[in-house]
């Protein structure tokens, strides 16, 4: 098994897994017309695909004891409870994102949903396994939450003609978020301990978790939408485009790929899974990027919601630099 153990090794798999988490959905927009619950299938395939083959490459370069066959044969029920329970939160927080970033678009899902989800979830990370210099790392999520505050007044701006919707895909939002934010302290408990599986196993069971969550929680999503459209069943998913379903299998190997690099970051001895999710979570500045300077999702707003998405885009810069900073700065006696 490859793991990293010098800092700027895995400081690179950090900022690569942040950019995977938040460019991903771009896979979304390369789909026009295709309802987010049917994208939702091909993407949990493209996650199964991605997470095996990474397990069978860099998950068992060698025969040491993290090796991924050995991993999976070694594991303790708890670890493996822990890793699927990981991928069934996941999964239900990730269809609440895509429903929102249908609802308001890449500049605010992510911003609000996921910037959320780095409160929680570095809160909950640190308490498991406490690593790096707090007041920075506390001090980089306080940054972070101010941004999220700022991006939400933004979108109620841009929507003002709209507050029905405005409140609506918030609040779908701050759903995505809290969940989100649950999920990595369950990979956390898979991967410490007797038993304990590594990175790559760890992303396997997830990968199988977030599937067996999404047959009936996606399919009663169809039945049921969060967003405009009526029902759906599966035969509008099998008349699909060629295009559209290797546009959602793109998506879920993207962020499969980030997801598999965070794991492994986490393992290093210096970085711990705090930092490396509240790092891989500035997939919240990469997807705002996206969705205001290339898919102009802000178009047409307001001066003042454009200032407030340029402070929002300080703050979250200089949060995450007092995160990636934490690790290498002593911590105050």
């Amino acid at each position: 098994m490859y793991q990293p153990e010098g800092y700027a090794v895995a400081l690179f798999f950090m900022v690569a897994s942040m950019i995977c988490w938040g460019s991903w959905a771009n896979t979304i927009k390369l789909a026009p017309g295709w309802r987010f619950q049917l994208f939702y299938w091909d993407y949990v395939g493209g996650i199964l695909l991605a997470s095996l083959a990474w397990g069978l490459t860099l998950g068992s370069i060698d025969d040491g004891p993290h090796r991924l066959a050995h991993d999976l044969a070694q594991a303790a029920p708890a670890s493996v409870v822990s890793a699927l329970a990981a991928g069934a939160i996941f999964n239900v927080a990730n269809l609440l994102l895509v429903a929102a970033i249908e609802l308001a678009g890449l500049a605010v899902a992510f911003p609000i949903g996921i910037g959320l989800a780095l409160v929680v979830g570095v809160l909950l990370n640190y308490t498991l396994a406490p690593r790096g210099n707090p007041m920075l790392l506390f001090g980089g999520v306080g940054l972070v939450a101010l941004a999220i505050v700022l991006d939400a007044l933004a979108y109620r701006r841009k929507e003002v003609l709209h507050p029905a919707l405005s409140a609506r895909a918030i609040g779908v939002c701050l759903g995505c978020g809290v969940l989100m934010g649950l999920f990595y302290p369950f990979v956390t408990r898979a991967s410490t301990g007797p038993g304990a599986l590594g990175p790559y196993a760890v992303a396997l069971v997830f990968a199988v978790g977030v599937l067996l969550c999404a047959i009936p929680v996606n399919y009663l999503f169809m039945r049921r939408p969060l967003t405009a459209g009526g029902p759906l069943d599966m035969r509008a998913y099998f008349a699909g485009r060629p295009r559209w379903h290797v546009a959602g299998i793109a998506g879920g190997v993207i962020w499969c790929t980030g997801t598999v690099l965070n794991f492994v970051a986490a393992r290093a001895a210096i970085v711990g899974p705090a930092i490396s999710y509240a790092i891989g979570q500035g997939a919240t500045l990469v997807s705002a990027v996206w969705g205001v300077l290339v898919w102009r999702e802000f178009r047409g707003a307001p001066p003042a919601a454009r200032r407030l998405l340029g402070w929002m885009f300080l703050c979250f810069l200089a949060g995450l630099t007092l995160v990636a900073i934490a690790p290498i700065v002593g911590s105050p006696r």
